[in-house]
């Protein structure tokens, strides 16, 4: 696959699937079928880097419910971040103290907000671990942060719309400045890649390339396997090449030059030879097949409810039509894409590998898991919840479930139905707590509080 099929300004056309008739479940609470042995084991190291409004809270909560369900342990920070939008260091994971020697119990899951930073995952993470990701179009992405992120973003801060956002970028933006890394090429800077020359900065949200004379990158020829390798966690790896081996070129916000597509062909090779999956938010309950396949789960697994989603939002369905913009705002889109040309190379390069990967797997079969992952998550709605749907806070009294307001929109969230037996009620619940308080649940279950009982000395008990 060449960098101008990446890059060029002709766009890939993205495959839709059929919709097929729904499928009658016998019994809609019952875990669905599975076959009597399994055929491999199921993989339970993983690092799962959450990127920011692509769909990434609804895979958290499905690593959460999997790993509370299964014992595992999660590597866990101190409060609700990684140290973001700093690059991770593995002395934030809580319970991580490599320097005071011994045996320490192994951690089996790392999948809470952070910049990727692979030297130092390798540290908290065994270097067999399944890496995997998410991405999103960077049209529908820049709507959501635009609204989420008014606030923190100095950019959209000072931007009357995301119109006139997009009409003059520049005149909003300015590298480096509080908070603008969610302006622009979000999950460029979420997967924690340095910036071509030409973009980037001495402020502190661009990161510049730290070393003098950082090691070369191994980049595997395109085509081959890129996880047929362990990852060595005694290597530094940096994602691309030095700015020395990167011609200069004058920055547009409509194209790539030539240095540019050198430089981001050395990123989506390295990034290809780290992450074993990245999943598609526009095609997410295809994705969520790839993944249980993937990992060796059962397709109960994957089936959750959608998390951290806003008010006005396409609930429930898998893919966005039109970048997140309105029929009048479609213009917009190539703007957005455009602004965000690196973000658009990125999701542009894994769309392509998803649909490489539904080949591999077959399409037929895809569509036959798709039709049953999709009835299972409507029977576990309807079982589960009040109205059998996602519902404004304002309606959601019991803070458990409550999700985090943040932004300009409502973030909705889900009430349990009542009369629930004492195993539904527990299974419900792991499927509608928020992050938040899922993360605190984790973190109270992994770290229970020490309790000194006082001594009483009033009384001696004879042996």
């Amino acid at each position: 696959m060449s960098i101008l099929l990446l890059i060029g300004a002709r766009t890939f056309p993205l495959p839709s699937l059929p919709r097929l008739p729904g499928l009658q479940l016998r019994q809609p609470w019952a875990p669905s079928p599975g076959p009597a042995v399994p055929s491999c084991p199921p993989r339970q190291r993983l690092v799962f880097l959450k990127t920011h409004k692509s769909g990434s809270s609804s895979v958290l909560s499905l690593l959460h419910r999997y790993g509370d369900r299964h014992g595992l342990r999660f590597a866990l920070p101190t409060r609700y971040q990684f140290g973001y939008p700093r690059l991770f260091q593995a002395s934030w994971v809580k319970g991580y103290h490599p320097q005071r020697g011994g045996t320490q119990p192994p951690f089996h899951i790392l999948c809470h907000h952070m910049r990727f930073n692979l030297k130092e995952v390798l540290q908290v993470m065994p270097s067999d671990s399944f890496f995997f990701s998410i991405v999103r179009d960077p049209a529908a992405l820049t709507h959501s942060a635009f609204s989420y992120y008014k606030s923190t973003s100095s950019a959209f801060r000072k931007a009357p719309s995301l119109a006139a956002f997009l009409d003059n970028p520049r005149a909003f933006y300015r590298p480096g400045a509080r908070g603008d890394h969610y302006a622009r090429n979000l999950l460029w800077f979420d997967f924690g890649l340095p910036f071509p020359p030409e973009m980037r900065t001495k402020r502190g949200n661009l990161h510049p390339l730290r070393d003098s004379n950082p090691p070369q990158l191994h980049v595997l020829p395109f085509g081959a396997d890129p996880r047929a390798h362990t990852l060595d966690p005694n290597a530094l790896f940096h994602p691309a090449p030095t700015a020395a081996n990167v011609p200069s070129q004058t920055s547009s916000s409509a194209t790539l030059g030539l240095g540019s597509s050198s430089f981001i062909q050395w990123s989506l090779a390295w990034l290809d030879s780290v992450f074993d999956l990245v999943l598609v938010a526009e095609y997410f309950d295809e994705s969520l097949v790839l993944l249980a396949d993937a990992l060796c789960w059962g397709l109960d697994d994957v089936v959750g409810f959608m998390h951290n989603a806003q008010a006005g939002s396409e609930q429930g369905r898998n893919t966005v039509s039109n970048g997140g913009l309105t029929t009048e705002d479609r213009p917009l889109t190539a703007r957005a894409r455009a602004w965000n040309n690196l973000d658009w190379a990125l999701y542009v390069h894994f769309n392509h590998s998803l649909w490489a990967r539904i080949k591999q797997y077959g399409q037929s079969r895809l569509e036959s898991a798709v039709v049953e992952l999709r009835a299972r998550r409507e029977a576990l709605a309807k079982h589960c919840l009040v109205g059998g749907e996602a519902l404004d806070p304002k309606y959601i009294t019991d803070r458990r479930f409550r999700p985090f307001q943040f932004g300009s929109g409502k973030v909705l969230g889900y009430v349990l139905r009542s009369g629930l037996s004492l195993q539904d009620q527990e299974e419900c619940e792991r499927l509608a707590t928020p992050e938040l308080q899922y993360k605190d649940k984790l973190d109270a279950k992994q770290f229970p509080p020490t309790v000194s009982l006082p001594l009483k000395t009033s009384r001696v008990l004879s042996p």
